[in-house]
């Protein structure tokens, strides 16, 4: 079946997910460790984990499967859903693949190095027109695939 989980803390494209997926009547997951108001149109469900420090992710990679689509900006959780299977986006509309993921998991561990001896202080630039529009153009691609697939 396909369903969309948000993993909803720091995602900056829960609006542009809602609207997309209420177009083609999909069921959104926003998992997140604090209650957020979600949209009363659509089949949007908030899940509410606990404190831990990975509840959120364990909940979406525990759920997620081959044939739904993970939105994630968190690497390792990215990973652990394309080997179940599922399809997962980053925040800028990038796709996670299995020949893209070990590349990403490397640049994270090098940029937490980076970090730890202050070679990099800042974060992830903001994101841009160009960023959402992005977004909004691989999420439809994947589902439409998806929905031909099945």
């Amino acid at each position: 079946m396909l369903d969309i989980f948000i993993d909803a803390d720091a995602c900056p494209m829960k609006e542009e997910t809602y609207r997309v997926a209420a177009r083609y009547d999909l069921k959104v997951y926003l998992v997140s460790n604090s209650w957020m108001r979600i949209p009363d149109r659509g089949r949007v469900e908030l899940v509410v984990v606990d404190d831990g420090l990975d509840a959120a992710d364990d909940w979406v990679a525990e759920r997620a499967d081959k044939g739904d689509i993970v939105i994630t900006a968190d690497i390792p959780l990215a990973a652990r859903c394309i080997k179940k299977g599922a399809r997962v986006l980053g925040s800028k509309g990038r796709e996670f693949t299995e020949d893209s993921i070990g590349d990403a998991l490397a640049r994270r561990e090098l940029s937490a190095l980076l970090r730890e001896m202050g070679d990099i202080t800042g974060g992830p630039a903001p994101l841009e027109k160009k960023d959402r529009s992005r977004f909004l153009g691989t999420l439809d691609q994947v589902i439409q695939a998806l929905r031909r697939k099945s």
